[in-house]
């Protein structure tokens, strides 16, 4: 038996009981009050921000005239009637493929951009970031800048902060319901719906609605925050397989700014080396995730740039070159640090004015627009761009009209006295414009066949004359028989068509006649 270690040799450290074991494995969120930046990064941000939610909020309200019998809103997800309106395009059920292709368009996209540019779209066009960035707008309007608000959330309780907080809250909700109100919308016509909501007598399923996305968007964006884009989103793990040593990030550039000093002329003075990094936590205070990105990429870190606009603001008011933190690929990060860490001395800021000029090529690397011309990027545009133009020339080769035939499994046939024999068919006509038509539906490559339709009085042995109804169905029952003498041998294959009556719109599909096996 293995005899027991000495008490002495059991534990590294004192034992703990469990409840003091369970508070260790916990931290509690440190609230995060970013301060605003400025400059042309967060202007960017501003501006995809407002586009991204005019985009929301304005686009059910558009109109587009598709005559008297379709509706007008231009995007429209008509689920009663299983239609999907997008200004000039109409998309059927049975034509689900195109949405299909969109949503490997929009994947393949987002791979394409993070092999690029890291994660821009969490940093810019994420309706998480989108919405926190209005919600902290809105905080700040009410309660001030960083410095304002750490104060007032220490502060104790007042009628000034009870009203600011109250204020605060009843907007992120108003926001809230906006946004939900808006979703609807894009389910059924808007001008219709919100009076109908206003007044009650909307359909329940739409205050459910609204009032789920309004907990959800008053939760994640103005309570949760960042713990959604650390804990609850899986694209930050997702990310690792997108990115490689040539993609672009956010990054600090240590060989430049260490070893940081606040006290650069003393350490000058001394013979010390001092990077330009003067360690003022700019780049951390105006953080929305509250991370430091001078510690390396994190898991945490959106790309949203914003400590590059606090850096180069530090940068200018010193009168040091921008760049301290930018956007750089890993590759030549690694490159400049060990030619920093090689020779013993700071890279400086000047070197690279002398590397745009053209000169000590071979010492200063920086990132330009070929890093993103390399093999996975390109895979990935070919591949977005052919799923793309495949669209495209589906959408543009379809045709408006569409016919399935379904022929009876029992009986396969029916003989009638005289010895002819008869088939039964189900056929469905699709009428895929916004405009009633009249067609033609005709028997092709059958000698000797005749044509008759349920409920519908022919004018030829091999032809019809049907009125669809515009953006409708229709369902026939069909019958197709052949005389004795020009009965087949054997099971023959035929087609069944239809035309438009001016001959410019034509479709068809095959199907089969039975006939009784020769004895």
């Amino acid at each position: 038996m293995l005899s027991e270690p000495p008490t002495s040799q059991r534990y590294d450290v004192e034992p703990v009981n469990s409840k003091e074991r369970r508070q260790s494995l916990y931290a509690p969120r440190t609230k995060i009050f970013p301060k605003r930046a400025n400059g042309r990064f967060r202007q960017f941000k501003w501006l995809v921000m407002l586009i991204t939610l005019g985009i929301y909020y304005i686009t059910p309200w558009l109109r587009w005239d598709r005559g008297p019998y379709a509706p007008d809103q231009a995007v429209l997800v008509d689920l009663a009637n299983r239609r999907f309106y997008f200004f000039f395009i109409e998309i059927w059920p049975q034509e689900f493929y195109y949405v299909a292709g969109l949503l490997v368009m929009a994947g393949l996209g987002l791979f394409l951009v993070t092999s690029t540019v890291g994660r821009a779209w969490c940093g810019y066009a994420c309706p998480q970031t989108v919405w926190v960035d209005l919600f902290l707008a809105v905080e700040g309007f009410i309660e001030g800048d960083r410095n304002a608000r750490i104060k007032l959330d220490k502060a104790p309780w007042t009628l000034g902060k009870l009203w600011k907080r109250i204020s605060k809250h009843a907007i992120w909700i108003l926001i809230g319901v906006a946004t939900g109100g808006a979703w609807i919308f894009y389910f059924a016509d808007a001008p219709s719906l919100i009076v109908d909501v206003v007044t009650l007598r909307a359909p329940l399923v739409a205050y459910v609605t609204i009032a789920l996305l309004t907990s959800t968007t008053y939760i994640f964006g103005g309570l949760m925050r960042e713990q959604v884009c650390t804990y609850m989103c899986p694209w930050p793990r997702i990310q690792g397989a997108m990115l490689d040593e040539h993609s672009l990030t956010v990054t600090y550039n240590g060989w430049r700014g260490e070893p940081r000093s606040r006290h650069a002329k003393k350490a000058i003075a001394e013979n010390k080396p001092v990077g330009d990094c003067v360690d003022c936590n700019a780049c951390v205070v105006v953080c929305p995730m509250g991370i430091d990105i001078r510690d390396g990429q994190q898991l945490e870190c959106i790309t949203c740039a914003l400590c590059i606009d606090a850096c180069d603001d530090v940068m200018d008011r010193l009168g040091k070159e921008r760049g301290l933190i930018s956007y750089a690929t890993l590759a030549d990060h690694e490159h400049n640090m060990a030619l920093a860490m090689g020779t013993g001395k700071v890279v400086q800021p000047a070197r690279i004015r002398d590397r745009l000029t053209g000169k000590l090529v071979d010492t200063i690397r920086l990132t330009d627009w070929r890093s993103v011309i390399r093999p996975r990027t390109i895979v990935y545009f070919i591949g977005w761009t052919a799923i793309g133009l495949g669209m495209l020339t589906a959408l543009a080769l379809r045709s408006p009209l569409s016919v399935s035939v379904l022929h009876d499994r029992n009986p396969l046939f029916v003989e009638m006295r005289d010895g002819a024999v008869s088939n039964g068919y189900d056929i469905k006509v699709l009428n895929m414009t916004p405009e009633p038509r009249t067609v033609t539906l005709s028997v092709e490559g059958l000698p000797g066949a005749t044509l008759a339709v349920t409920d519908h009085p022919g004018t030829g042995p091999t032809s019809l004359e049907l009125p669809l109804e515009p953006d409708k169905v229709m369902t026939l029952r069909a019958y197709v028989q052949v005389a004795p003498e020009a009965l087949p041998e054997a099971q023959t294959r035929f087609i069944i068509g239809v035309a438009s009556t001016d001959g410019a719109v034509r479709t068809q599909a095959e199907t089969t006649f039975e006939v009784p096996e020769a004895k």
